[in-house]
């Protein structure tokens, strides 16, 4: 099992630190971040904290999937790994 968490449905208040108090209070949280958009530079509502050990990402996700966090109920799920892209893909005028 992995240590890394996806947190989604975070409201666009939340900051990283708001992020890692609510899951420290389940454990050593190694990294909280917040996912925004490139071009905006605005929270996009996920984000992903790596717990120190996959049995403390385990009673974080038990505990605070479902839990409110500035008015909205996050969903917490392990991270799945990202997917490398072969990038392009864009169409081409000419």
């Amino acid at each position: 099992m992995s240590n890394k968490l996806f947190v989604g449905n975070l409201s666009f208040n939340v900051t990283e630190n708001d992020l890692q108090d609510a899951f420290a209070a389940h454990g050593t949280v190694v990294e909280a971040n917040l996912i925004t958009d490139r071009m905006s530079g605005k929270p996009r509502g996920f984000g992903f904290v790596t717990m120190s050990t996959p049995a403390e990402a385990q009673k974080a996700m038990e505990a605070l999937n479902g839990a409110s966090l500035d008015g909205r109920n996050l969903t917490v799920n392990l991270a799945k790994p990202r997917e490398e892209h072969a990038g392009g893909g864009g169409r081409r005028r000419y």
